[in-house]
């Protein structure tokens, strides 16, 4: 293995042992406390532009699944490629065991060209992200680069899909708005038998039959996704359903007037406690993503849903119709825990009663 570093932007320097691509990138440094799930974890769009640091010290032991796809969907990820930038953990493992294993993280880090560091305290990374926050940082292999904020460029015109993508089974069609959207959330609708209408971020639907609209996941800074708030503001005003996941919630707040915010260091795991303000009851969410609705901008008709038993922010807002609703954990888990998945049961529930 040949020696790479990663350099936070307070000049700070960890020292590692390239296991990926060998190149050098900038980016946005995060940390994700999930025990597995890195196979889900790197292709899940909402990290585009950032450097991932896994808790997890043991990494690579079952290797990487088969790319087998089911329709028109990769079966065992969350998307076509991987959209990390780099990745940072502390022990490799270059031996690989798994029923399914098809190839190991090093190769496809490779494919990817995505630059990967073993050998880093990531304890003690971790402990520095807590305590001054998400930094920027670059992995440098031989050639110095500068760094780079992510969150100012469109991030979610660089994942979502280019041209509109059919998925037929039922009768009932959400519209799906693709904003770095997850492939388990469009498979979370089809089995309940819905078709899927999947459009990109600032695609005019105005033209498009449907009974309900699903705001995906998503990187970056929601602010900057002005199409997608103005055809959202619509849908409120039309009264259309609509759901909102992640980066969706955030967009669905933005849109019915609320401001957003971005967090401290954000909230990037599998086990976050979310209390279901009405009833106390806590779920076990599945979580990603470094922006967080302002609860005080709320408009009057629209009420906090969830909220975080850890830190008290936002995870969900409802209208007070019951038409409008999001939250901004995912329901649809790979990887983490199923609690809330029956929340697309429920929004179904109410499109079939409209």
């Amino acid at each position: 293995m040949e020696k790479i570093k990663l350099v936070l932007e307070d000049n700070t320097v960890f020292r590692g042992y390239s296991f990926g691509y060998n190149s050098s990138v900038a980016g946005e440094v995060v940390f994700n406390t999930g025990m597995v799930g890195y196979p889900e974890s790197l292709t899940d769009p909402s990290y585009r532009g950032q450097i991932l640091v896994l808790t997890y010290p043991l990494i690579g032991n079952y290797g990487v699944p088969s790319q087998e796809k089911e329709g028109k969907l990769m079966k065992f990820f969350e998307s076509e490629k991987i959209h990390i930038t780099g990745l940072i953990i502390s022990d490799y493992s270059k031996d690989y065991s798994h029923w399914n294993a098809q190839q190991s993280l090093s190769s496809w880090l490779v494919k990817n060209k995505v630059p990967g560091i073993c050998g880093i305290d990531t304890r003690a990374l971790t402990q520095k992200l807590r305590e001054k926050g998400v930094m920027l940082g670059k992995v440098v292999f031989e050639k110095d680069i500068p760094f780079e904020d992510p969150n100012t460029r469109n991030l979610v015109n660089e994942v979502s899909c280019s041209n509109p993508i059919v998925y037929e089974n039922g009768k009932t069609k959400i519209l799906l708005i693709d904003c770095g959207v997850k492939y388990n959330i469009i498979r979370s609708i089809l089995k309940r038998k819905c078709s899927v209408i999947r459009v990109p971020w600032n695609y005019d639907f105005s033209d498009t039959e449907y009974e309900g609209v699903i705001i995906s996941n998503g990187p970056g800074d929601p602010k900057l996704c002005t199409k997608t708030i103005e055809n959202v503001k619509k849908l409120i005003k039309e009264k259309t359903p609509v759901f909102g996941v992640c980066l969706g919630n955030q967009i669905l707040a933005l849109a019915a007037g609320a401001d957003t915010y971005k967090l401290k260091y954000g909230h990037r795991s599998q086990n976050q406690p979310c209390i279901k303000r009405k009833t106390k009851r806590c779920y076990i969410t599945s979580q990603n993503h470094g922006f967080a609705v302002d609860n005080a901008t709320l408009p009057k008709e629209w009420e906090e849903w969830f909220y975080n038993a850890n830190d008290g922010t936002n995870e969900g807002i409802i209208h007070k119709s019951g038409l409008f609703r999001s939250v901004q954990f995912h329901p649809e888990a790979t990887p983490g825990p199923v609690d809330t998945e029956h929340l697309f049961d429920e929004f179904l529930e109410l499109i079939r009663k409209k």
